[in-house]
């Protein structure tokens, strides 16, 4: 009786490890064909398009430093992307928030290199215990840190709530790029993530503050989307604004989220939704955190 139980148990686990080794490989099979696409924007300085958030890379003789890095089963394949620009490992790795799709490959990047990101960032990430240590941050600062690293500064400034609690946008100064991390989807509803300290109206101030720093020859690197300007940023401002009002204009009519959501967004920009933020998403996101403060 005892060994059948035993072999019982036996058979469980190893059910059990199927599973996960299935779970596993459904996984790494959803990523098999993403390709990892870079963009060379001047001596130092790159721009990764793959899955998940965009990364930023800065390559030189001080060694690489990288600003985000996607999904864990992705890490093979930015180590390659980064192997054809310059033999190495990145030596830093700053995270512009907590989200899986911009911090996945950091268990595998912070076993040799060290991660950086504001505090909020590694209370979020240590929130959950599935976390291995080398992917917490080991660098953290309260508003903005300075790294001097191949021949320019990069500031890595924190913002208040706005797409999180713990939100930093990074600059270049000599090569005038800014990497902005979720606080801009190129030409696409944002994702505000309300639990997690986000600000509908906080969101829009920090794009603003952004804003006055850039010049016209800024090149930037929106969270998700291809490389843009100042100028693209000013438009996705102008929704936000645009956005933002409306809502505000329907609760003060007395319009409850039903309501609202039948109606649909202002038809200008009907064609901002995408397949993670919907227009009814954008909607509920707006009137939540709107009828909350009014």
């Amino acid at each position: 009786m005892k060994l059948t139980f035993q072999r019982h148990i036996i058979g469980l686990s190893a059910l059990a490890m199927l599973a996960l080794a299935q779970t596993s490989a459904i996984a790494d099979d959803k990523f098999s064909d993403v390709v990892i696409k870079s963009k060379k924007l001047d001596n130092n300085t790159y721009m990764f398009i793959g899955a998940g958030g965009n990364i930023a890379v800065s390559a030189g003789d001080d060694g690489i430093l990288i600003v985000d890095d996607q999904f864990a089963p992705l890490a093979d394949k930015i180590t390659a992307a980064l192997n054809d620009i310059q033999p190495g490992l990145p030596k830093y790795i700053v995270n512009t928030h907590y989200h899986g799709d911009h911090t996945g490959g950091n268990a595998h990047f912070g076993q040799t290199g060290s991660i950086l990101a504001h505090h909020n960032v590694l209370k979020r990430l240590k929130a959950d215990n599935s976390t291995p240590a080398s992917a917490l941050p080991v660098i953290t600062y309260e508003d903005n840190i300075s790294i001097h690293f191949n021949q320019d500064t990069l500031e890595v400034i924190h913002l208040g709530p706005g797409h999180t609690d713990g939100d930093s946008v990074v600059m270049w100064q000599k090569a005038n790029i800014i990497h902005m991390g979720d606080l801009y989807f190129k030409d696409r509803f944002p994702y505000i993530d309300l639990a997690a300290g986000g600000s509908v109206t906080g969101y829009r101030e920090n794009v603003s503050l952004i804003l006055d720093r850039l010049d016209n020859k800024t090149k930037v690197i929106p969270g998700h989307g291809a490389l843009a300007d100042k100028n693209a940023l000013l438009k996705f401002k102008h929704m936000l604004d645009d956005s933002i009002n409306w809502m505000r204009g329907e609760i003060e009519m007395g319009h409850d989220l039903a309501t609202i959501t039948k109606q649909g967004v202002p038809a200008k920009y009907a064609n901002w939704a995408w397949e993670f933020i919907s227009a009814d998403k954008w909607i509920e996101t707006l009137y939540q955190d709107l009828a909350a403060k009014s």
